[in-house]
């Protein structure tokens, strides 16, 4: 089964003031002193070696780091209308995939186990994976390719939240006791948070 990660990298970083995705990690952690969206794309690429990154245009400098952390690139020439449409750029880009682990490109703390979990869940047959932390939800999000037509038609900046709203009876919650799913990078402060 072909499962292939795509890591969500086209955002405009408005709230932090500069492109987050640069922003280095503090010290202290497995990828001190990376950039945000390196290390969020090491952890993936780690366990999907088939990994691409959707980034937008005129974003040279993220698009390079991720393509030598180990991601494809992909550019999403409407990332400004939403994540929904920069999702399904990433998905028309991976042909034949059996599923995707879609993984945000400002959430580094994520652990390579816990994508490890969501790959394999959907190898075992699982409509839809995600990991918890807590009992809380979090990502990244694995979707098997029967949903393929609905992801291709995502818009807006949802992601694939409607597409979850909609098979909620379908997702398999994996408790991993990684806070990493649940923190995500908006604003400076964020780099610290929990540190």
């Amino acid at each position: 089964m072909k499962v292939v990660g795509i890591l969500l990298a086209a955002g405009f970083s408005t709230r932090f003031g500069a492109n987050k995705l640069l922003a280095p990690l503090p010290s202290g952690g497995r990828h001190a002193g990376l950039p945000v969206a390196v290390a969020s794309a090491r952890n993936l690429a780690e366990v999907l070696p088939e990994s691409l990154a959707v980034v937008r245009p005129r974003a040279q400098k993220v698009s390079q780091l991720l393509r030598e952390a180990g991601c494809r690139t992909v550019i999403c020439r409407s990332a400004a209308r939403g994540m929904g449409i920069s999702l399904a750029a990433g998905v028309r880009a991976t042909g034949d995939a059996d599923g995707w682990v879609i993984a945000l490109a400002d959430m580094p703390y994520i652990r390579a186990e816990t994508i490890r979990r969501i790959a394999l869940a959907l190898q075992e047959g699982a409509a839809i994976a995600a990991p918890a932390c807590g009992g809380e939800r979090g990502h990244p999000v694995g979707l098997a390719s029967r949903f393929r037509d609905e992801l291709l038609a995502l818009t807006g900046d949802e992601g694939a939240r409607q597409i979850l709203a909609a098979h909620a009876d379908c997702i398999q919650l994996y408790e991993t006791g990684d806070r990493g799913i649940l923190r995500d990078i908006d604003v400076p402060r964020d780099l610290t948070r929990g540190v």
